[in-house]
């Protein structure tokens, strides 16, 4: 039985193959071109089948010769970097080299069996092109007005008066009209940021139709949970992708960080909060936790009720984003289709 790991870079790609126990086999190095997948794929159909296939950054410089294996019917799997890095460094080996990475991909590959299974893309990639493109709009539009902030206090002091912001279409035609007739260079630079202003607010929006469109035509359960809305849910199934990877709703919420670390030694057990995890799953869970703590639902009464057993708001409101990321793994299997292989129970409140 082998198993397959590959190193990715722009210009190449190192592969190694590994047997069962983690002993190298075998070793190639190709052009990352499709001329270079084809070869890849002749050479692994030379040294026999191949069980699973694991590369680091297949949804970067791997993702093409991921989609290239996964078509040729070979089970392709993503590596988190860290795993390398912490393998690399098990191996006690000195130096750094694309084979090395090849191979200690390979062994992790071999010794994990629930890693994120690479497929071509569906409703969940083409959300987090969305969400992510979004974030960049909503990113570039704070920047440029603050400048435009910057800027207006210098040409008008006390122009804040009348514009207390620039997030509407109104508060832009505001901050035009305190400009006046004023000319300059810096009157000129301020007027065109208003215009992109206008201009991003425009895309924002149409980006923002297309994924409720999208989100509501998926079906998905996830708005049925009090305080998601479409772009918290769009933001749930672009980054967790396929919900299957995870075996239990305990795995899911050590992946987005919402389940405590073991911080036990000796006669002292205790936990401690997680900071890893994926982040932007943590923050979407963090939303919904506001939204919930702060209307007439259960998910208030919970936090209530975790503070009355002594517990500081904080604690409570991590409590409270526990319970709700078993909620969205649950609406995330049921969008699926039923429970992962290896699933026995999905536990109800």
């Amino acid at each position: 039985m082998l198993f397959g790991g590959m190193d990715t870079h722009k210009d190449t790609l190192a592969v190694a193959l590994v047997d069962q126990s983690g002993r190298r086999q075998e070793g190639v190095r190709v052009a990352n071109n499709e001329a270079g997948h084809q070869q890849l794929i002749e050479w692994l159909v030379q040294q026999g089948p191949v069980e699973r296939f694991g590369i680091e950054g297949a949804g970067g410089y791997g993702r093409a010769v991921a989609l290239a294996l996964a078509c040729a019917e070979v089970l392709v799997v993503d590596v988190p970097p860290v795993l390398t890095m912490r393998e690399r460094r098990r191996s006690r080996l000195p130096g750094k080299s694309d084979p090395a990475d090849a191979l200690a991909i390979a062994r992790i590959t071999a010794r994990e069996d629930d890693l994120a299974r690479v497929a071509p893309g569906g409703v969940a990639d083409d959300l987090k092109l969305l969400v992510d493109y979004r974030e960049q709009l909503v990113g570039e539009r704070t920047r440029i007005a603050n400048r435009a902030h910057a800027d207006l206090a210098i040409l008008c002091p006390g122009y804040q008066s009348r514009c207390r912001d620039l997030r509407s279409a109104r508060a832009l035609e505001t901050a035009r009209q305190v400009l006046g007739e004023q000319i300059g260079v810096r009157v000129e630079l301020v007027r065109k940021r208003l215009d992109r202003l206008a201009e991003l607010d425009g895309e924002i929006r149409s980006l923002e139709r297309r994924i409720r469109s999208t989100v509501t035509d998926s079906g998905t359960a996830l708005t049925d949970i009090h305080g998601v809305g479409p772009l918290v849910a769009a933001l749930i199934m672009g980054e967790v992708g396929d919900i299957r990877r995870f075996r239990s709703k305990s795995k899911f919420a050590a992946a987005n960080g919402s389940a405590p670390v073991p911080a036990s030694s000796g006669r002292t057990q205790r936990h401690r909060l997680s900071r890893g995890g994926n982040r932007k799953l943590n923050r979407a869970l963090y939303i919904i936790a506001l939204t919930q703590a702060r209307a007439d639902h259960c998910g208030r009464e919970y936090l209530l009720r975790k503070q009355q057993e002594g517990k500081s708001r904080r604690e409570a409101m991590r409590c409270l984003k526990r319970r709700i990321s078993d909620a969205v793994y649950r609406s995330l299997v049921t969008d699926s289709g039923g429970p992962p292989p290896g699933l026995l129970d999905i536990e109800a409140h």
